[in-house]
């Protein structure tokens, strides 16, 4: 499937993927670290560190290791979650001890989950403070490895249907 990037909004960046799988087990993925760690991250990067307190104003401190050693490091914050619906966390960018990295923007983070059929469409809306923090995040390339990531989902999914 497709990944739908939307940047019409002054400070928002609309993300939609489907997926051949139900609700639930999609939400499984996104709620359980040991599916995590088989796909969060671009295309070659890996998630040594996956620490997840999967609760309201539980945190979830990741670190994922790039091809060239290359290491990038984020700390959330669950807000809601409404399971299998709805999640919604704040992630900032991390030191390797997971101190809040400045100069770096929060994102404010709403996934939501429906189903039709055989296959769950995922929502997610990224919402910056400012356009110039929108902006940089993606200047960043974000949109890539945002993709990445989902297809590495998708191909998850499929390898442990």
């Amino acid at each position: 499937m497709k990944t739908v990037f939307d940047k019409s909004a002054e400070c928002e960046i609309h993300i939609t993927r489907s997926f051949k799988a139900p609700r639930e087990r999609v939400w499984q993925m996104y709620s359980q670290a040991e599916h995590l760690k088989h796909w969060w991250g671009p295309e070659g990067w890996t998630l040594p560190v996956c620490d997840l307190d999967f609760r309201v104003d539980g945190l979830w401190f990741y670190c994922m290791a790039g091809p060239d050693n290359t290491t990038s490091c984020g700390k959330a914050t669950y807000l809601e979650i409404d399971a299998p619906r709805r999640l919604v966390y704040t992630d900032e960018f991390a030191d390797a001890d997971g101190m809040v990295v400045d100069g770096f923007p929060a994102a404010h983070i709403t996934v939501e989950f429906s189903e039709d059929d055989d296959q769950t469409t995922v929502r997610s809306l990224i919402r910056y403070d400012t356009r110039e923090q929108r902006d940089a995040i993606v200047e960043m390339d974000a949109e890539a490895g945002i993709d990445q990531t989902l297809n590495r989902l998708e191909a998850y999914l499929e390898s442990t249907a």
